[in-house]
């Protein structure tokens, strides 16, 4: 019998996380676009430079510079300013000018957007919905960057208000477990067990979990169980769980507090 595989859709792009913590981004330009970018990067705590003159920089650009968020070079564009750079990003209304960049990038194999050039991009910039850890991108693929903003909006409204709490408490509970249960083989437990708090819990209720609730939700790990959020209830306080009679077998180990 054949198998089904999903068809092939050419023509899309491959959306990574691209982490850039402590690495040199090379931004061309100061303007409105400029601005978007900068602050992107500085999210995603990269190291920026910004070139461009004095007189063409926004509000919100003039304000990075004043604040040292971003290293400012107060001049047009030099060859050299691309010595280091990991990441370029340009955003100046001169075509001629953004695509000698361009080329500039591509004999030193340097990553670069040069804005509203798609065919000068290594990368798009998607609209962007950041919730606390939570982040979500559409992308059109650079042919329609106010629809993809539309959408962004559209899908965040489905989106529960506290999101980015219920993530956040998800990633502490992530993290006691690994410190409960380090082994490299118990990986594919743990993502199980992860798997059935994720979907026992309504967002709110995960929301809710104090440090005291996550260290006796780990005592349900052993038997790969989850408890109903009435019995995390009970156990507040320092309630022996043996005494509540909600699992068959002994436990595999004790949490502290």
């Amino acid at each position: 019998m054949a198998k089904s595989f999903p068809p092939v859709q050419p023509g899309g792009s491959l959306i990574l996380a691209w982490q850039i913590k402590g690495k040199k981004v090379l931004v061309v330009g100061g303007g409105e676009v400029a601005a978007g970018r900068i602050l992107n990067c500085l999210n995603a705590d990269a190291r920026i430079t910004v070139v461009c003159p004095k007189a063409g920089l926004n509000d919100e650009v003039a304000f990075r510079v004043a604040q040292n968020q971003v290293e400012y070079v107060d001049r047009v564009f030099e060859p050299s300013d691309l010595d280091g750079a990991d990441m370029v990003l340009v955003a100046i209304d001169d075509p001629a000018a953004s695509s000698v960049v361009w080329r500039l990038c591509k004999e030193r194999r340097i990553p670069a957007n040069i804005a509203d050039v798609p065919p000068e991009c290594d990368f798009y910039f998607g609209s962007i919905h950041r919730d606390g850890p939570l982040q979500i991108m559409v992308s059109t693929n650079g042919k329609g960057p106010r629809l993809a903003a539309a959408i962004r909006q559209f899908i965040a409204k489905q989106l529960p208000k506290n999101a980015g709490n219920a993530i956040e408490t998800i990633g502490q509970l992530r993290v006691k477990l690994r410190k409960a249960a380090p082994r490299t083989e118990d990986g594919p437990k743990r993502m199980l067990w992860m798997s059935k708090v994720s979907d026992t819990y309504s967002w709110e209720e995960m929301c809710g979990l104090t440090d005291e609730d996550m260290d006796n939700l780990l005592l349900f790990y052993p038997p790969s169980k989850v408890p109903s959020m009435d019995v995390l209830m009970a156990l507040r306080g320092g309630t022996d769980v043996k005494k509540l009679d909600v699992f068959d077998g002994s436990f595999g180990f004790s949490v502290g507090a």
